[in-house]
C-alpha cells in the first residue's frame, strides 16, 4: 500500500496515478476489514474507487487533454523537501507512538461485531434498498442519464 501511495505521487501519467490510486483505497478497505468494520469496506470500495476513481478517470478521458507532459517536473527543492518530510514522519510517529503506545486494539471482533449484532448496517440497508429504493434506483437513472449527456457533448462530430 505505500509503495502505491508512492506511485501515485511520482507517476508522471495521470491514469496509472488513478490506478495506484485504486491500490491505496483498496487497501485502505482491506485494514476496514481487519478492524471488522466491514460496511465501512464496503462503503469505502463503492464510493472511493466504484464512483470517485471512475468519475475521476472519465474527466481525464472526456477533456482529451495529453495523458503525459514533456516538460521536467524535478526541481532543486527536491532533497530539501525529502529531509523536511523524514523529519515530520519522526516527529508525527514520536507523537503518536507517546500518546497510544501502551493501547492495544482489541481485534477479537469488539465494537463493529456488536454493531452488527445490533443490526445497524442492517437496518441501514434496509432503510436505503427497501424503504427507500425508488429515490435510489431515480438518483442512479439521473447519473446514468448525466454521464451520457457529457459522452454527448465531449464527442467530436
Amino acid at each position: 500500500m505505500v509503495l502505491a501511495a508512492i506511485g501515485v505521487v511520482r507517476s508522471q501519467n495521470v491514469v496509472h496515478a488513478a490506478l495506484y490510486l485504486v491500490v491505496v483505497l483498496a487497501g485502505s478497505a482491506a485494514q476496514f476489514i481487519l478492524l471488522a468494520a466491514e460496511f465501512v469496506a464496503w462503503v469505502q470500495v463503492l464510493i472511493y474507487i466504484g464512483a470517485v476513481i471512475i468519475l475521476f478517470l472519465f474527466g481525464i478521458m472526456l477533456t482529451r487533454a495529453p495523458m503525459r507532459s514533456d516538460t521536467d517536473l524535478d526541481n532543486d527543492q527536491r532533497w530539501p523537501a525529502a529531509v523536511v518530510s523524514l523529519f515530520l514522519l519522526g516527529v508525527l510517529s514520536t507523537l503518536l507512538i507517546q500518546a497510544f503506545g501502551d493501547k492495544e486494539i482489541d481485534i477479537s471482533g469488539g465494537h463493529g461485531a456488536e454493531l452488527l449484532a445490533q443490526g445497524r448496517a442492517g437496518s441501514l440497508a434496509e432503510s436505503i434498498f427497501a424503504a427507500y429504493v425508488v429515490p435510489f434506483e431515480l438518483v442512479s437513472m439521473l447519473l446514468l442519464a448525466a454521464l451520457v449527456g457529457a459522452v454527448v457533448i465531449a464527442r467530436r462530430d
